[in-house]
């Protein structure tokens, strides 16, 4: 990935007007049995994050619902009754950090790979519910029709962000190099906060489509890949309180902001415990070298 706009970023940091929430400590272990068009990594990754719900379900169990709705309609003389019965679970809680490293188990059955991952971590419980908002990754393209996690190399990144309510967001991507790089509050911004209006779609990494008075500020991307394959992540994180970006650094003028996965998880983490409020979507993506 390089970015397009080359540019500092200045930063402040201010205290939450809120409290830390107690953390439980939890475990859990999840077998997983991948097609066989899923790679190892991806066998991994799959297995954890279903080991991490596993975890936080058996420590704060599951809310489990069914909404029931009948619908009549009347042609011709004739009455027409439709049923639907719609069922779910919701977990109660949350997982905040990973204590020590996961432990994996790989094996073959016939020509099926299985993935047993066994994980340690602390998680908090969710007492209301969170915002929703939406937030859709986009390729080549800037309505959300293009929303994908499939990417080839040079292929444009773009999001679209909506919240029901005003506030604070930050975006970054974890490349498989466990390095984390700030892709917004954007490079320019020199005060290391991006605020949101509530029911306003936001469009980022798009200079054209910016609003004028921020186009100076807009940092575009596109996609690279040095591997045949690689597995990113992009974190979307909101609150209606304000925080500020992690401490990064300038290290590659042809790229954003960057600092360690290990430096960007104890920042998230702190942000996390103090701000019960704060929601953190983590998006996998995948791009391909184009051959």
């Amino acid at each position: 990935m390089r970015n397009k706009i080359h540019s500092i970023i200045l930063f402040s940091l201010f205290t939450l007007p809120i409290f830390a929430q107690k953390l439980k400590t939890v475990e859990g272990e999840y077998t997983y049995y991948a097609p066989e068009t899923v790679s190892l990594e991806e066998a991994k990754r799959k297995a954890l994050e279903r080991a991490k719900i596993k975890a936080v379900e058996d420590a704060f169990n599951a809310v489990v619902s069914r909404y029931n709705t009948t619908q009549t309609t009347i042609r011709n003389g004739h009455t027409d009754s439709n049923f639907t019965s719609i069922g779910g679970s919701e977990v109660k809680g949350e997982w905040i950090e990973t204590i020590g490293e996961p432990i994996y188990q790989t094996a073959y059955e016939g020509n099926m790979l299985v993935v047993t991952v066994k994980v340690k971590g602390r998680a908090r419980e969710i007492n209301a519910a969170s915002i929703d908002f939406k937030a859709r990754i986009l390729r080549n393209g800037t309505e959300d029709k293009f929303e994908s996690d499939n990417f080839r190399a040079g292929d444009d990144l773009y999001l679209s962000f909506t919240s029901p309510v005003a506030g604070y967001l930050a975006v970054y991507l974890v490349d498989s190099d466990n390095e984390a790089f700030c892709l917004l509050p954007y490079r320019n911004q020199a005060n290391g906060i991006y605020p949101i209006e509530a029911n306003h779609r936001y469009l980022f990494f798009n200079e054209k489509e910016s609003p004028e008075s921020e186009r100076k500020f807009v940092d575009e991307y596109v996609m690279t890949c040095e591997r045949t394959t690689e597995n990113n992540y992009i974190y979307v994180i909101f609150s209606p309180n304000q925080f500020t970006k992690a401490a990064d650094n300038n290290m590659d003028v042809a790229l954003p902001r960057q600092l360690s996965f290990e430096d960007f998880n104890k920042w998230l983490v702190k942000y996390r415990k103090m701000d019960q409020e704060m929601v953190v979507k983590r998006n996998p993506i995948t791009i391909q070298k184009r051959m």
